[in-house]
């Protein structure tokens, strides 16, 4: 294994290796940075470049595209509430509030920093443990995928404000309904199609993302103009980059989230299907449940941590995500689909004998990930004053590029214009939940979570002849659900608990004045 990790590194630090990570993770940037075309888009329009390529250098520049996309999808997310790909769509959640409190400077860093961390996290979790860590993810079974997407749906009152549980919970089987239109994976047949071709696919992600976020906002400016003066104080603090320094006590408040959530969507990324959208949303439900006091109330209006949290876990997770399709050759999400298809167009079989056949390839993708982390906070960083000019535009002129932007993003992934129709059909809907006070979030992490949820209880229930005994039986698939129920209800029974501790305390200082 030290051999084919210093082959690996020796390949990795070839300068054509080099420049290729560069490249990658500059195109990457700013093809993310464009709603709509995210990685999987960033890395098909690399896939004929990289034909003339040595395989470790296509696959290195593939990769690089993969990681930098993600990061730039984040800046769209915090400036422009745009999110360019689904895993930074909870990056907007705090980071668009801190860019319209005058710090957007300080939300791109913490996300250039995080990212970092999560990036490199996952890379030396990688290079240490890939081989074995792909034993772990195949010891998961139906039963445990349900458990998981169980308890990540319990992260809903985390996507809440106060007095909202019960409506996050109603846009929650909101989303879990639109994500049983199209067809049945199971059984092939057609669900609340209403016989239109254009649903047989269902709703993409993109598509939703789109319309309850980036257009739905948009319209709302439109529709519910605020006070010009506030309106213009707004745009003058958005216009201001502000500081890119953190504080001692900002560092202190984003480490130990950024560590926690570096290490969860790692692990989320080596599960095959989980994937960088997952992990994100996993992340800030954690973050937000642990969190308390007045650092629990700031998520959602501007919270650090709230913005640290999704951004390492979606790099970690894109990260491990390459351990199913190195050492498996199974592809743990849409964008590593496109690099298996790029492998074996190379004639190479990933799997479990591939760091052994290839160990100069295999270990060179792992060993260059790290430079590309470190090459994107290089980069990055003195490109933040630049970035943050885009919040400078003019809301007149600024409106007009989102809607362009959207609307071009969901037609380039499908090329049909019904999807364009259906979008802004559901923004109307969006517009109407928006202004009764019903969170969007929540819509889309059970619409995220709808299609995995149904596949593997089916597959559950099938395995267990019906049973629902799976649920018990399994210690790992067990722990899951336990871990939900109590993410559940303990809103509800922690003012039981602090009562009759109150009552204990209470009884306690009466018996010791009755002892004096």
């Amino acid at each position: 294994m030290l051999d084919g990790i210093l082959a690996g590194l020796s390949t990795a630090v070839m300068p054509m290796n080099l420049m290729m990570v560069i490249v990658g993770c500059l195109v990457g940037t700013f093809i993310g940075m464009l709603p709509g075309l995210g990685p999987i888009t960033a890395i098909a329009l690399m896939i004929p470049l990289t034909y003339s390529l040595e395989p470790s250098s296509g696959l290195i520049l593939m990769a690089g595209v993969y990681y930098g996309a993600i990061f730039g999808a984040s800046s769209s997310s915090i400036l422009i509430n745009a999110p360019g790909c689904s895993a930074t769509v909870v990056t907007a959640f705090d980071g668009n509030p801190l860019a319209k409190k005058g710090q957007a400077g300080k939300a791109l860093a913490v996300a250039a920093y995080a990212s970092f961390t999560g990036g490199t996290l996952g890379a030396i979790m990688l290079l240490i443990a890939a081989p074995a860590l792909a034993s772990v993810s195949l010891s998961f079974q139906s039963a445990d995928y349900f458990a998981l997407m169980v308890l990540g749906l319990s992260a809903v009152a985390a996507f809440s404000g106060k007095g909202q549980v019960l409506k996050a919970v109603m846009m929650t089987i909101v989303g879990l309904m639109l994500a049983t239109v199209g067809t049945d994976r199971s059984e092939g047949v057609e669900r609340f199609t209403f016989g239109q071709m254009d649903l047989i696919d269902g709703f993409s992600f993109l598509l939703l993302a789109m319309a309850t976020f980036a257009l739905a906002e948009t319209l709302m400016s439109v529709l519910k103009p605020e006070n010009p003066n506030n309106s213009a104080t707004e745009q003058k603090m958005m216009s201001e980059l502000g500081s890119l320094k953190l504080t001692k006590e900002e560092v202190k408040s984003v480490a130990a989230p950024t560590l926690r959530s570096s290490f969860l969507g790692f692990f989320v990324g080596v599960l095959p299907g989980a994937g960088a959208t997952i992990a994100s949303f996993l992340a800030y439900g954690v973050e937000r449940n642990l969190a308390k006091g007045d650092a629990k109330k700031e998520f959602g209006e501007g919270s650090l941590r709230g913005l640290a949290a999704p951004e390492s876990a979606n790099n970690a997770a894109s990260t491990g995500s390459f351990v199913p399709l190195l050492t498996l050759g199974i592809p743990g999400s849409g964008t590593t689909a496109v690099l298996l298809g790029a492998l074996i167009a190379y004639g190479i079989q990933p799997g479990p004998r591939m760091y052994i056949e290839h160990p100069d390839l295999f270990w060179s993708i792992i060993i260059s990930m790290y430079f590309g982390n470190v090459i994107l906070l290089i980069l990055n960083l003195p490109l933040i004053p630049y970035l943050a000019k885009l919040l400078s535009i003019p809301r007149p002129y600024l409106v007009p590029m989102i809607l362009l932007f959207s609307i071009t993003g969901v037609y380039l992934v499908s090329f049909n214009s019904m999807d364009i129709m259906i979008m802004v059909a559901i923004c109307m809907a969006a517009l109407g939940l928006r202004l009764l006070n019903f969170p969007m979030a929540p819509m889309l992490l059970g619409f995220i979570l709808g299609g995995m949820l149904e596949d593997n209880l089916r597959r559950a229930l099938l395995i267990g002849d019906g049973e629902l005994s799976f649920l018990w039986e399994r210690p790992l698939t067990l722990t899951f659900i336990s871990i939900a129920a109590m993410v559940l209800f303990s809103p509800l029974l922690r003012p039981l608990w602090e009562r009759s501790k109150a009552k204990a305390e209470y009884e306690k200082a009466k018996q010791k004045a009755a002892a004096k």
